[in-house]
């Protein structure tokens, strides 16, 4: 019989941990919470100090009966739930439910799931934290507040079924006031002028305008261009400075959950979500042979940049053997935290550094070895030398006004860009600006002759859309929500269809604007940056027990209540203002025709309802050269809960459909179907073959008619990032090629 019940957080963790311990602990799991707030009601007592009425869990009951048999016959009972602020909570509830009284439950903790660390928890146990727990109340209150008190707002002005949130309401703000940047935006028209120079023992090289007697050049058109370039070829070419510095660039720290996920959704293009969810299998634990089952990275809920003492030295001796003296920094490096960080855990990094990627691959899935290896690389890389750079400017005189320069950078000594590549692209996104070369042999003083010049036409771009990284990367500056919530959060606002993901830029949708216009204008001090920031502080200051729960509800509840009021009484006027007129009648009562919501969007909807309740899509379904097989009547393309298809203008006398191809046949062998544009139950686009079930292939990407020019293969695919632009990928071989007329690629895809 056990002596010892262990009560963990996840079904994965058990086995891993039942080998560390042995036959005299019983490893249970809770599978998350056991229990929450109920669903059908706010279950927040306002005149009773804002109390919770927690209830178990749907299908919980039977598990909290086999807990509380074990915990009956147990000597101790460590609970071991995440340690997290939700994992805290959790702990409390499990307390709860068994009711022992005579202190024999313990709280643990694991910062990584290695042999070592389970056991020295085990050997210094501590008790729940009460502040976290109140820090957690506070925030599923708070949540549910809102939730379930707007929502309701949105229920009787737009349609029933919409939520908001706290926190997700905020990022969707910040997506669609980008989308509004973007409309108002106007581009303005600039001209650069690059000039190809040679020198006596000089080959070309390019050299850009940068003055114009002493000021940065404002060319605005082609006549301002053309006659400044006029004067240009008049001028005598002479170097007049060269500048050489050496420069070091740092390694950036270890990941925290923000700058995993950024980096995760830059390089290998995973959603926040599946980033989560790999590294939540890397850390409870991957079976890799003779080892067993092994925890493979820290905790991956963090904000900290901290490492343990044991792994820094560990890693030193590791880069020391591998790379050599000359890649060791003196000391280890310290990073600084980030205002308002979390340090009760440390950053995401390997447990252990014998477990290296590359060794153990064979026990990983493609999915987790490519995230794994981008863990190890980014914490060795982090206590490495610096990359030393070599960086020349070349200033060249050209008559008494034109001043251009010609830069480069070299790389003298690599650091730890051996292990980690640097990318530029993840500081600057989008950026396509490239270095010139830098000419040799060329000294201050030297003359050098014009062989042509190259004006060329720009224009300002407006801001990009938010990424799923860049978002991420947004709220983590801004403060808003915490490490384990991100995921969630654009999770949240997908699944709603409040935002559309098109080519990994996230897009408002329609809905998603009228939502938060809603919101912003008659919640304005509620779903705003500053409230929510402030918002986590006060939870944080909960946690380190310098507020109290009641009193950051009180202030949260006051302005809300009053806020809430205000809106009930003016709901027919935020409706009001959401429909549109028409010019159109009604055909059964003849009243006006307006635009009013629907759970499927908007639609025409008679002024007199509810005495008239008669209805009419918004646009006429699109007509088609294409006839039926069937009936031979007219082809229209019509919208339905999984995309575009084609169905019979004869209907419902006939109710023949069909796919819409996108003009590329299937790539499997022995198949003649083609590629049809499909939705997944999610709303999420992909395309597949119109055979299927009989072929099965699918793919996310937009499939094109390009031939793979490295290996041939039929088809590839129109990718785009924000550092690269628009470009073809070949499944096949994963090569990509560069789109060299984006307008008529465009033309071709649509």
């Amino acid at each position: 019989m056990p002596k010892s019940l262990v009560i963990v957080e996840s079904n994965a963790k058990i086995k891993t941990i039942s080998k560390f311990l042995g036959k005299d602990y019983q490893v249970l799991s809770s599978i998350g919470h056991v229990k929450d707030l109920p669903k059908q009601r706010l279950g927040v007592n306002v005149e009773d100090e804002f109390e919770p009425e927690y209830i178990t869990i749907r299908g919980k009951g039977k598990l909290l009966s086999q807990i509380r048999k074990s915990a009956a016959t147990s000597d101790k009972i460590f609970i071991a739930t995440d340690p997290d602020r939700e994992g805290e909570a959790i702990a409390h509830h499990l307390a709860e439910e068994m009711k022992i009284k005579n202190g024999r439950i313990y709280r643990v903790m694991f910062n990584e799931i290695t042999e070592k660390a389970v056991k020295s928890a085990l050997e210094n146990p501590t008790k729940i934290n009460d502040n976290k727990v109140a820090a957690q109340k506070a925030r599923r209150v708070v949540d549910r507040l809102v939730g379930y008190q707007v929502s309701p707002v949105l229920w009787r002005t737009v349609y029933r079924g919409l939520s908001a949130g706290r926190v997700q309401s905020v990022a969707l703000r910040l997506i669609c006031e980008r989308e509004d940047e973007i409309d108002v935006f106007v581009p303005v028209e600039y001209w650069s002028v690059t000039a190809r120079l040679q020198g006596k023992q000089v080959d070309p090289f390019l050299s850009k305008l940068i003055k114009i007697e002493g000021y940065i050049p404002r060319l605005g058109n082609e006549a301002e261009t053309t006659s400044v370039c006029d004067e240009i070829k008049k001028s005598t070419f002479v170097t007049k400075d060269i500048k050489k510095k050496i420069v070091n660039r740092n390694p950036a720290p270890p990941f925290t959950t923000s700058t995993m996920q950024q980096a995760a959704a830059n390089r290998v293009g995973y959603s926040s979500k599946k980033i989560m969810m790999i590294a939540q299998q890397l850390y409870e634990g991957i079976e890799l042979g003779g080892d067993g089952s092994v925890g493979l990275i820290t905790y991956m809920r963090t904000d900290s940049t901290r490492i343990a003492s044991e792994a820094l030295q560990a890693v030193r001796e590791y880069i020391m053997v591998g790379y050599g003296k000359e890649y060791l920094p003196k000391s280890p490096r310290k990073f600084k935290v980030k205002s308002g960080a979390q340090d009760a855990h440390e950053a995401i990094r390997p447990t252990s550094l014998k477990f290296d990627p590359k060794k153990i691959r064979r026990y990983l899935t493609n999915e987790q070895f490519k995230l794994y290896e981008l863990i190890w690389n980014r914490f060795v890389a982090s206590q490495m030398e610096a990359a030393k750079i070599q960086q020349t400017s070349i200033d060249i005189q050209a008559g008494e006004k034109f001043l251009f320069r010609t830069t480069g950078s070299i790389i003298t000594f690599r650091g730890f860009l051996q292990v980690y590549e640097d990318d530029e692209s993840e500081k600057k996104p989008g950026s396509n600006e490239k270095e010139l070369p830098i000419p040799a042999n060329l000294k201050v003083g030297d003359a050098l002759d014009l062989l042509n010049l190259d004006p060329r036409q720009h224009f300002t771009k407006p801001p990009p859309r938010f990424s799923e990284a860049s978002l991420i990367k947004e709220l983590d500056n801004l403060g808003i929500g915490r490490p384990s919530t991100y995921a969630t959060i654009i999770g949240t606002i997908l699944s709603r269809k409040y935002v559309l993901k098109e080519q990994r830029q996230l897009c408002p949708t329609e809905l998603g604007r009228t939502v938060t216009k809603i919101l912003v204008q008659n919640f304005s001090k509620l779903f705003n940056v500053e409230f929510t920031a402030n918002m986590e502080e006060d939870l944080d200051k909960i946690e380190a027990g310098k507020k109290k729960f009641i009193d950051v509800t009180k202030d949260f509840y006051k302005p809300f209540r009053i806020a809430l009021d205000e809106v009930d009484s003016k709901k027919q006027e935020i409706r009001d203002s959401l429909q549109e007129s028409t010019k159109e009648n009604c055909a059964e009562c003849g009243s006006s025709l307006i635009i009013r919501w629907g759970r499927n969007g908007k639609f025409m909807a008679c002024s007199g309802y509810p005495d008239c309740k008669y209805t009419k899509p918004l646009e006429e379904p699109e007509k088609v050269e294409e006839k039926c097989d069937n009936c031979g009547k007219p082809m229209l393309i019509k919208h339905g809960r999984f995309g575009r298809f084609l169905a019979c203008s004869g209907y419902p006398d006939c109710k023949n459909t069909k796919a819409i191809s996108i003009g590329v046949n299937c790539p499997k062998d022995d198949c003649n179907g083609f590629v049809v544009e499909k939705k997944s139950k999610r709303g999420r686009t992909f395309y597949g073959c119109s055979n299927y079930p009989n072929c099965k292939f699918a793919t996310w990407n937009l499939p094109v008619n390009q031939k793979c020019p490295n290996c041939g293969n039929a088809y590839m695919e129109s990718r785009s990032s924000q550092s690269k632009g628009e470009f073809y990928y070949c499944p096949a071989c994963k090569g990509q090629m560069e789109i060299e007329d984006k307008k008529e690629s465009a033309a071709a895809i649509s």
